[in-house]
């Protein structure tokens, strides 16, 4: 795909605030026909610009009481094995491969401490690629699309 025009960024900043704009209401926003929208939204999404659609959650009222991020150290060599079998922790809600002192960041949401406690000793620490961990509780969360903000 060519680089990104400024209606391609307008057109993904618009569905990333609302995933279910109507491609009318999309059109009407842009000020372009829906049959342009349409066409528009189709490629990008061929593209791989927009991989999928998704409801946002808040983490507290969903039940995930308690948010923390894990930073792994890991062993060479070992990135893919971790990598699938952190993403089958389902309270892995990211993982990113980082460079600097870790070498993972994962996202996780639990229902209170226990369960904290036991997604690090009891299936993290286990991991025999896993040398390390170091684990930083999320007290509020902030972001930028959030209708709260404004």
């Amino acid at each position: 795909m060519a680089l990104l025009d400024d209606l391609d960024r307008q057109t993904v900043a618009a569905l990333r605030a609302n995933g279910r704009l109507s491609m009318r209401a999309l059109a009407a926003e842009l000020h372009i026909s829906r049959a342009n929208a349409y066409a528009r939204v189709a490629r990008l999404e061929k593209a791989g610009v927009i991989t999928g659609y998704s409801a946002t959650i808040n983490p507290q009222k969903y039940g995930y009481g308690l948010s923390a991020y894990i930073f792994l150290k890991i062993t060479q060599q070992s990135w893919q094995r971790v990598r699938n079998q952190v993403l089958a922790i389902p309270e892995v809600d990211h993982a990113a491969l980082v460079s600097g002192e870790h070498d993972i960041m994962l996202l996780v949401r639990t229902t209170d401490a226990a369960a904290l406690r036991d997604v690090v000793l009891t299936q993290l620490q286990a991991m025999p690629e896993v040398a390390s961990t170091h684990t930083v509780l999320i007290f509020d969360e902030l972001s930028p699309r959030d209708p709260a903000r404004a």
